[in-house]
């Protein structure tokens, strides 16, 4: 075995357990935070989760500022609005609460608050030297593992673009993993967020800039979400199914932190950009049709992958169809969408997500070779 050059660090601290939110005072005290901006959204809000934060919160007499308005892919305009109000309420340190989109938005904050200027100045890698915001993320879905990665990424709504903004100095400074705080997820969010981690671990896993140190993590996070997630998007409140949930996108964000991704995202993010589609359910419609497109090049990972998701063993020798056809049924069984035409995209449309497509760093790492006119091609298949 030939081994490449590699590097790696784990910023952040990662506090897993039941109820570790109890903690939350404790955590903040120790990091120096006496008055933060809480950032949410709505849902979450109605949801009555928001309310678990600001209670163990004033339980402590913690003082703290609530920002809710955070949308779906949220924006640049809400990023300026979130940021604004960071700055007037003079707050010191931000805890997140929620799935990647209000993680985004605190990211960006920092990022907003220390250097000032507008988020679309940022887009790309290390664009800034540092922040000055100290920030505690809280997951509430089993999906994008924003608590540890280096990522932020905001919707250009003028542009019909997602920008990314990439700096390890963005990574939380701790992630609270508690599986109460995703025991009520809705069954078809609970797939699409698990789809969305599982897609992390296997686009990681077979990005032409993994190494062993991303392989480790990719390969536990498939097996936690490959045990798990069928029995999760059952019955949410299995809480053995949500904490291996919750840890395995975890420890696929970590492995995309250092591997990236591939066709897989870079293709994903366009159809949020441009109609909207959730981040977890694009992902979930293009994964077979990118790991089809990719077989050509499988180096042997394909068999690995399978059978950490696989239901049984059907005693037949592998080859990479076998794991098609394995992703195929998995989204059957969570009832998840075949298609993209079933969640509105239209063909008009292809050639303009496919420009944008090939704009992120993801295709070139990505294991087969990909040009304009094979990224048209998947959308087509895919829709």
């Amino acid at each position: 075995m030939t081994f490449s050059s590699f590097s790696f660090k784990v910023p952040g601290e990662v506090i897993y357990g039941e109820n570790s939110i109890s903690k939350l005072p404790e955590i903040l005290s120790t990091m120096s935070l006496t008055n933060v901006l809480v950032i949410s959204d709505r849902g979450l809000e109605a949801a009555g989760m928001v309310k678990k934060i600001t209670d163990v919160l004033d339980a402590a007499s913690t003082k703290y500022s609530i920002f809710l308005d955070v949308e779906a892919n949220p924006s640049c305009d809400t990023v300026d609005k979130a940021t604004a109000m960071y700055k007037m309420e003079g707050l010191n340190g931000i805890v997140c609460l929620g799935g990647g989109s209000p993680m985004d938005t605190a990211k960006a904050i920092a990022v907003l608050a220390s250097n000032g200027g507008k988020i679309q100045d940022y887009e790309g890698a290390n664009k800034f030297k540092s922040t000055s915001v100290q920030i505690l993320a809280i997951p509430t879905t089993a999906g994008t593992g924003s608590e540890v990665t280096p990522f932020a990424v905001i919707t250009d709504k003028e542009k019909n673009y997602k920008l990314t903004v990439f700096s390890y100095e963005i990574v939380p400074e701790v992630a609270l993993l508690d599986p109460s705080m995703i025991s009520t997820l809705p069954a078809l969010v609970a797939a699409a967020t698990g789809m969305d981690a599982l897609t992390h671990a296997v686009e990681s896993y077979l990005s032409r800039a993994s190494s062993l140190f991303s392989d480790a993590m990719a390969e536990k996070a498939m097996e936690l979400i490959g045990m798990n997630i069928r029995r999760f998007v059952a019955n949410r409140g299995d809480v053995e199914a949500a904490s291996g949930m919750l840890l395995g996108s975890m420890f696929a964000g970590i492995a995309f932190s250092w591997a990236r991704l591939g066709d897989c995202h870079a293709m994903a993010h366009p159809l949020g950009g441009f109609f909207g589609v959730p981040h977890g359910i694009a992902n979930a419609i293009l994964l077979p049709t990118i790991l089809e497109f990719n077989a050509l090049a499988d180096n042997g990972k394909y068999e690995k992958i399978y059978n950490y998701i696989k239901r049984a063993d059907n005693g037949s020798s592998f080859v990479p169809e076998m794991l098609v056809n394995e992703i195929k049924e998995l989204l059957e069984q969570l009832s998840i969408p075949k298609t993209l035409s079933e969640v509105g995209v239209k063909q008009e449309l292809i050639h303009d997500m496919a420009i944008d497509a090939m704009k992120s760093g993801n295709v070139l790492i990505n294991p087969r070779q990909t040009l304009l006119a094979d990224i048209e091609a998947l959308y087509q298949k895919a829709l």
